[in-house]
């Protein structure tokens, strides 16, 4: 059961204390992730409308890179007509997103109903480039995760850890010293209703610090939960997988195990279009990192489209990924 709550618990001094005398080891970030409370619930909030959404609802996925320009963000979305928007790296109580609820203000832009989950409590202000957007020497929140936004209300809300071992924290895992952080990757799950009935809408993000055989034991875990919340209702999986990441130089995507387990369960990559997803911006300054991350993975619906929406629509680079959006029907 996940708990589902108005407003999280922010991570008190005494826990800020633990965390920075613990050991580095996955025994001890195991019991400083199951001590947070804002680790362990989701937020949910907005206001959207009562009634279900179209029987072919528009669905947008997308890594907003921090969520930088919420506004902005929203109003590329509201372009596009999305009646659901699956996100990945927004920013709660951030010093580099001026300290802002990014997935509560996009919600507000949108109006539109949200879940919030907490993937990493970050204990610094981030990475360098990071850093330049930073007006404040502190995080007010530390929240970084993912969240999904329905026209319709969120009916059941879920939360999947998909590692706890403390990949960001523990120096075994090559965990990067200059964004330490307590936490793991993790997906949102929820039902909406739309005028053919249920649907379950899922954002997820895979690590990026790990190669194939780690990616496909999280969506293998993705994939077993989802059973238990969604047994005989359609499926939309959106977001990063991360595929061919941590595999240079090629980082090339065919070499996921993943999307054949995916494949073996029931599950068609028809929604996702083709084309890179990645691309440079104004924190991710690399011109020829070129990859494709970004997927849908859809059981028992049919993509009746889909298409990448660049991220730098409107002119300004909103994030150094491109969203990907499909819309589905169901299968006859």
């Amino acid at each position: 059961m996940t708990r589902v709550v108005d407003v999280l618990n922010p991570a008190t001094d005494a826990q800020f204390d633990a965390i920075r005398t613990a050991p580095r080891t996955s025994a001890a970030h195991r019991t400083l992730l199951a001590d947070l409370d804002c680790m362990n619930s989701v937020q949910v909030g907005g206001h959207g409308m009562s009634a279900p959404l179209p029987a072919a609802p528009c669905i947008i996925a997308w890594n907003v890179e921090r969520c930088l320009f919420p506004e902005e963000t929203a109003a590329q979305v509201a372009a596009h007509g999305a009646d659901v928007v699956l996100l990945s790296e927004v920013d709660c109580g951030m010093a580099r997103t001026k300290q802002r609820h990014t997935t509560a203000d996009m919600a507000e832009a949108l109006g539109m109903h949200y879940a919030f989950g907490v993937e990493f409590l970050e204990l610094g202000l981030g990475s360098p480039t990071e850093l330049e957007f930073c007006k404040d020497d502190h995080n007010a929140r530390g929240w970084h995760g993912n969240a999904i936004l329905s026209r319709a209300p969120l009916n059941k809300v879920g939360m999947v850890r998909l590692d706890d071992h403390g990949h960001w924290y523990c120096p075994e895992f090559g965990a990067d010293p200059g964004q330490p952080r307590v936490g793991g990757r993790m997906a949102l799950l929820a039902e909406v209703m739309t005028d053919a009935g249920p649907l379950c809408v899922v954002s997820t993000h895979l690590e990026s610090n790990s190669g194939a055989a780690h990616r496909e034991e999280q969506f293998k875990l993705l994939l077993d939960e989802i059973d238990r919340f969604a047994e005989h209702m359609p499926v939309v999986i959106g977001g990063d997988l991360n595929t061919g990441n941590h595999m240079p130089p090629e980082y090339d995507w065919r070499d996921e195990s993943l999307f054949a387990l995916a494949e073996q369960r029931g599950y068609s990559w028809d929604g996702t279009p083709d084309g890179m997803t990645t691309r440079p911006s104004l924190i991710t300054r690399h011109p020829d990192r070129q990859m494709k991350l970004d997927w849908f993975a859809t059981r028992g619906v049919i993509a009746a489209e889909s298409r990448l929406i660049p991220s730098d629509e409107t002119g300004t680079v909103l994030s150094d990924h491109d969203a990907v959006l499909c819309q589905v029907h169901r299968a006859e």
